[in-house]
Order: C-alpha cells, then sequence, then structure tokens
C-alpha cells in the first residue's frame, strides 16, 4: 500500500512497465511529460493522482497503491469496488459491495476515515468526479472494467491538488485511450441469475480516434437478511444496469494540442430485499479537455464536465414477523446536475525540480421530492428539499531536490466555498396546506489546504518519506437537506452543519530488494466536526427532532463531532518467488475513535461506526502448467460496529475468492470466478431488533473474455 510496492503481484501493485509517452493513458488527456520526467522518449512508471502531474513512484510523498488493467480484469469478485477491495486501506461504507449495496451506502472510505453514506474520499474517472452531486456517494457500476487501463489509490494525500471532498484521499481510475484499433469483450453469467456483457472498441479516424464503450448487466440476487430472522416479505436483492459511453479524439494538425470529448448515458435499477423497496439511477455526462503535446518544460491540460442525473427511492417498515411491510417514505425524484471545470499545468526546472499548478471549480444544485407519512393506505405528506453548492480553487505543488538522496514537495490550495438556497418544504397532500417552509441563509469561507513531505532514498533499495497535509469537507446537500427513514428508523438533516476538516500525517518506509519487497506505513488524521449520524431517541413514543417512533427504532441525527482521531499501520509484502508464482500480503491495523462530543459525550472513547480494527489480505498469482492462471485471494474482516453507540456488534469474517483463467486462442480467454468459496456468512448490518443482513454468498460466474 506503499508507493514503492509496485513488484508484480495477484493484488495488482504492478504499475505500468517503461512504454512509448502516451498523453491518454495516465490522465484525462494528459501528456506524460516525457522528456519531463526522464529524458527520455520512453518512462518508467508513473502515478499521477497525488499532483494532478505525473510523477516517478519513488518521488511520491504520499501512498499510492495502482493496480492494472490486468489485474483489475483478473480480481475474483463480480465487482469493481469488489476489486478495490482487495487494498485493506478502501472500503465502502458498508461490508456489502455494489452488487446488492443501496447506491446511497456506497460512500468510500479509505483507512477507515469517512465510514458514512458520504464519502470523505474523492473518486473521480479520468480526472472527473465521481461523487454523486447530491449525496457525495458513488454509483460504481456506471464504471467500466474491461476498459479501465489503471486505477491509482492514495489514501490520506491528495487534497491539496484537488481540494473538497478528497479529505480522506482519492482513488482516480483511468479509461484505455482511444488509441490504434483494438477491442476488449467480456461476456458472463453465473449464480443467481447473473449475466453480465461488456465491450470496448476503439477505431482510428483521421488525426485521432473514436471509442464506444458500453455494458449491460443484471442479477436475480438473494435475500439479505439472514436465515434465521428470514420471513415471507423477504426476497432477493435484484438489480439491473446498463449504459454506453463514446469518445473521440482528435490532435491538431501541427499535433501541439488534442481534444477529447466523452458522453455517456446510464441507468440502473435495483430492488432492495422487500417488495416494496426499490430504487432508480439515470444520468447523462458529457466532457470536453484539450490536452498540450509534451515538451522538455512545460505541459498543460483542461477539461470541462456537466453531469444531469435523477434518482429516486422507496423505504419501509417490516413487522417483527416479517410477513408484512409498510411503505415509510416514496423519495420519488432527487434531480440533481453538477457542472465543473480544471485547468492543470506542470513546468521543469533545472536540477529535477518541478511545480504543478492549476486551478478549478464546480457548481452542484439538486433536491429530493418525496413522499411520506403513510395512513389509511396513502402517504399524507410530501416534501421538497435541496440548495446549491459551489466551489472554486486553486493550489501550487512545488517538488525540489534537496541533496542527491533527499527531495521535498511543498504545496498550498486555496478554496472559496457557498451554500446557497437552500430550503425544506413540506405540505399536506389532501389539503395542500402548507405544514412547513423552511429557507436557510446561505453560507460561505475561504478554506487554506496546505502539504508537505520529504523522500528520503539513501539506498536504491531503501526508501523513506514522511507528510503531512490539512483537508476540509462540505457536507452534501443531502446531508444538509434530507431527512429519511429506513426500517423503523429516522435520521433528521441538518442545514447548520459546519465544515469538516482534518490534519493529516504519515511516515513510510519501503525496501526493494531482489523479488522481495515489503513497506510499513504509520498514519495519524484528527478530524475536526466529523459528520456522525448520532442516536438522540429509542423507540417507542414521540420525540423532540425525531417525531414518533415504533418499538425498537432509533432516532438519529447528523450532528457534527467535536474530534475523531483515526491512527494505525499498513504493512505490506510482495514476493515474486518465480516468473510464474508471485505472492502479496497486506493488513491494516486502525485505530478510530471518538475523542470529543459537546453534543453527545456519552460518545466520547466509542469506536467510529463501521471502521474494524484489524483488515488483512492474502493473494497470489500463479501460471500453472497447461497454461491456467490461478489467482486466489483471501480477506479477513475484523470486527466492527453497527451503530455509534457501539451496541450493534458485526462479527469478523474471512472471505476466500478465486479466479481461473486459460487461453483458448492468443485473444480469447476462458475464465472462472468463485467468490466466497466457504459460503461465510459476512455480517453487512445489524438493527436494534436483532435483524442481521448479509454479504454475498457464494457466487460463480464463467464467461469469455476476448482482445484484439
Amino acid at each position: 500500500m506503499t508507493t514503492a510496492r509496485l513488484a508484480p503481484g495477484a493484488r495488482g501493485d504492478t504499475v505500468l512497465p517503461a512504454q512509448p509517452v502516451s498523453a491518454h493513458r495516465l490522465t484525462l488527456s494528459f501528456v506524460t511529460l516525457a522528456s519531463a520526467l526522464a529524458a527520455q522518449t520512453t518512462l518508467e512508471s508513473v502515478v499521477v493522482t497525488a499532483a494532478r502531474a505525473p510523477q516517478l513512484p519513488e518521488q511520491v510523498v504520499f501512498s499510492v497503491t495502482a493496480l492494472d488493467a490486468d489485474t483489475i480484469r483478473a480480481a475474483p469478485t463480480a465487482t469493481l469496488d469488489g476489486a478495490l477491495r482487495a487494498v485493506p486501506g478502501f472500503s465502502l461504507f458498508r461490508r456489502s459491495d455494489s452488487l446488492t449495496a443501496n447506491p446511497t451506502a456506497q460512500g468510500v472510505s479509505l483507512r477507515g476515515l469517512g465510514p458514512s453514506g458520504a464519502s470523505r474520499s474523492l473518486v473521480l474517472l479520468d480526472g472527473v468526479p465521481l461523487n454523486d452531486p447530491f449525496g457525495g456517494w458513488v454509483a460504481w457500476t456506471k464504471i467500466p472494467r474491461e476498459g479501465l487501463a489503471r486505477a491509482e489509490l492514495v489514501p490520506g494525500g491528495g487534497a491539496t491538488a484537488w481540494g473538497n471532498a478528497a479529505l480522506g484521499g482519492v482513488v482516480q481510475l483511468f479509461t484505455q485511450p482511444a488509441e490504434g484499433r483494438n477491442g476488449h469483450l467480456n461476456a458472463s453469467a453465473g449464480s443467481f441469475g447473473t449475466r453480465n456483457a461488456e465491450l470496448s472498441l476503439t477505431q482510428p479516424a483521421g488525426r485521432g480516434a473514436v471509442q464506444l464503450l458500453g455494458r449491460d448487466f443484471s442479477t436475480n440476487g438473494f435475500p439479505l437478511v439472514a436465515p434465521e430472522r428470514r420471513g415471507p416479505i423477504d426476497l432477493a436483492a435484484w438489480s439491473r444496469h446498463r449504459w454506453l459511453a463514446l469518445g473521440a479524439r482528435a490532435s491538431s494538425p501541427a499535433q501541439s494540442v488534442e481534444l477529447k470529448l466523452n458522453a455517456r448515458y446510464y441507468e440502473e435499477f435495483r430492488g432492495n430485499g422487500t417488495p416494496y423497496t426499490r430504487n432508480g439511477s439515470r444520468e447523462k455526462f458529457l466532457s470536453a479537455s484539450l490536452a498540450s503535446s509534451p515538451t522538455k518544460t512545460f505541459t498543460w491540460n483542461a477539461v470541462a464536465y456537466a453531469q444531469d442525473q435523477s434518482f429516486a427511492s422507496t423505504f419501509s417498515s417490516v413487522n417483527a414477523t416479517r410477513t408484512a411491510e409498510t411503505p415509510a417514505s416514496d423519495q420519488f425524484a432527487v434531480p440533481a446536475k453538477a457542472f465543473g471545470a480544471a485547468w492543470t499545468g506542470a513546468w521543469n526546472h533545472a536540477g529535477g525540480a518541478r511545480t504543478s499548478a492549476g486551478a478549478d471549480a464546480r457548481q452542484v444544485r439538486g433536491e429530493t421530492r418525496e413522499n411520506f407519512t403513510f395512513t389509511a393506505g396513502n402517504f399524507t405528506r410530501q416534501r421538497i428539499a435541496g440548495g446549491e453548492q459551489a466551489f472554486a480553487g486553486g493550489f501550487a505543488l512545488h517538488e525540489q531536490p534537496l541533496t542527491k538522496e533527499l527531495r521535498a514537495t511543498f504545496g498550498a490550495r486555496l478554496d472559496a466555498w457557498r451554500d446557497t438556497n437552500g430550503y425544506r418544504r413540506e405540505t399536506d397532500r389532501n389539503t395542500g396546506a402548507s405544514l412547513r417552509s423552511d429557507t436557510y441563509a446561505g453560507q460561505d469561507a475561504i478554506e487554506f489546504s496546505p502539504s508537505a513531505g520529504l523522500v528520503w532514498t539513501p539506498q536504491k533499495e531503501w526508501r523513506v518519506r514522511t507528510n503531512a497535509q490539512q483537508a476540509f469537507r462540505r457536507p452534501t446537500l443531502n446531508e444538509l437537506y434530507r431527512p429519511f427513514r429506513q426500517g423503523a428508523n429516522v435520521t433528521e438533516a441538518n442545514p447548520a452543519l459546519r465544515t469538516e476538516r482534518v490534519t493529516s500525517g504519515e511516515i513510510g518506509a519501503d525496501l526493494k530488494r531482489g523479488p522481495l519487497t515489503v513497506g510499513a506505513t504509520a498514519f495519524w488524521n484528527e478530524l475536526r466536526d466529523a459528520v456522525g449520524n448520532v442516536t438522540l431517541a429509542r423507540g417507542p413514543g414521540t420525540f423532540p427532532i425525531v417525531g414518533t417512533l415504533a418499538a425498537g427504532g432509533l432516532g438519529r441525527q447528523r450532528l457534527n463531532l467535536d474530534r475523531t482521531r483515526v491512527q494505525g499501520l499498513e504493512l505490506s509484502a510482495s514476493w515474486r518467488a518465480s516468473e510464474s508464482l508471485s505472492l502479496t500480503a497486506d493488513a491494516l491495523f486502525n485505530d478510530a475513535t471518538v475523542r470529543r462530543a459537546a453534543i453527545a459525550p456519552a460518545l466520547v472513547g466509542k469506536r467510529v461506526a463501521q471502521v474494524p480494527r484489524r483488515n488483512a489480505a492474502l493473494g497470489a498469482t500463479w501460471r500453472a502448467p497447461g497454461g491456467i492462471t490461478l489467482t486466489p485471494r483471501v480477506r479477513w474482516i475484523g470486527r466492527q460496529f453497527e451503530d455509534d453507540e457501539n451496541f450493534l456488534v458485526l462479527g469478523e469474517a474471512a472471505i476466500a475468492d478465486l479466479g481461473v483463467s486459460r487461453p483458448l486462442t492468443k485473444h480469447l480467454e476462458l475464465f472462472l470466478t468463485l467468490e466466497n468459496l466457504g459460503n461465510t456468512l459476512l455480517e453487512t448490518g445489524r438493527s436494534a431488533d436483532g435483524v442481521v443482513n448479509l454479504g454475498t454468498p457464494r457466487l460463480f460466474l464463467g464467461g469469455l473474455r476476448g482482445s484484439w
């Protein structure tokens, strides 16, 4: 999990080998700075996310895990986020992945910093944010898997370059470049009626190329409730999604500038385990980018994008015997729009120094429209709530060799944000009478996000690094304005939420000796004003703020916790035992604790919900005789708590997965994915009345993968 862990392995720390310069392979049409980094026409492996510009891995002050395309495709899991979870420091809000998880529970948490539906980590696809404009969660199903070139994970870093929402780190995914004539195809089927078809095609056209990517996926799913509490009301949680993306690339006559256009249409529908509970999403997306050709001293790129999406979801309460459900709310429309633009430049100076700088802006607006209070067979009330957010910032990062062995990086970012037009209106659906009409005063502030780090390489085999940064995250429109009911539990919004801020630091060392690479990183985060769902009341009864609760129901509100500390240790090792066998081992030891909470003193000393103390993963890649490749993986997830009060325990679990593949021809491969081989019961949720939800049981997928 450290930058220097670049030896091949089953988990995929292999970074791209030396290769000819290619503008798109690194980031959103960002040229690779060929001569800028190495003064040659081929480059060593580079990473780009931490500084928004290409860097040699040994010069990056933050931890970076890089996964190449082959590793992502070969991961023994049905989902892309499942593949990323082979990195112990990566998790979603809950233990379930996007195969069955409600989209609102797919927030990303890196190193346990940010376990909530709204990510505290920024997720990007080719430099454009994927975090939902309204709620901050991530729809992993809209991301190509066959069409990906690589992924980079930067836990605890990158906020100086990226600003808001990168408080916990950055995950960036890169699509295959629109170059040459090539294609990828995946067609598979398996357990629970799961079917998947994904296609990526690239065709040269004039001075550029056009690209088509698409996917159609469906699964009949499986029941989420554990067998001992499962009742007639519990159905399989099914899902369907499909998307189509078109891209075009063209160079100017002198090949000094490259233009890229991308468009995507996406839709997804899910059943969430009971007849009434469902959700659906649709998105239209468009982006355009310009990038200069590389020179020895300077290169730049620019991007602009627009996103228009809608979301709908229903929630219910289920009786104690799980024989019937009562509708709780119908979130029939959540329209949201986002517009953004960014410019980034990189300068190379004498003596190996380098500067990257840029500016970006993002405008978001959205609202929730929902019916609630179900009485006598109908919803009697309607709520419309939402607002607008705007962000604009600029940054500069400078890398300076101090000696032959010591290199320093200094950076600073200045952001301005503004929340405006916040409102919450509730009406009686029968009479049209206004029951509530709140408008909220606008808020704005200036945020300063500095960072600094050192990399020391006393010998070629050794690298020691240390860094520190400050970062911020503004609560999402969903956290500020939308209350929700899930089952018997009610969570109230809070328009007075303060901005989250964190001070982070880490120190790490890496040793690469022959086929063996080992690394260790100690990290520390002091999070101020963390937004948490704080329990205020327990049903049955009627209470201030949260209203009426049924027996076993919990009343919560989003509140700021004064101080939360997340600290721990990452350990990693990879060993290339032979040309045909490589092994990896990773572990994360994490202590996430509430240190001060004036609003809820009883939480002080409690563990942060959804953060296990220990995670570990073992993986291998074995190219066996007969052309068969085996990629086994074992993940161990430690015990964690479902709730803020640490009453609801989710037990530890070990999950074993296996991937098997065999080439049939030069361009065609047969593969089999066996997920959760031991059919382990992975607890993903536990309610106050004892209902336990489970993750993916044993799952088999088989199919063909072609490339040309």
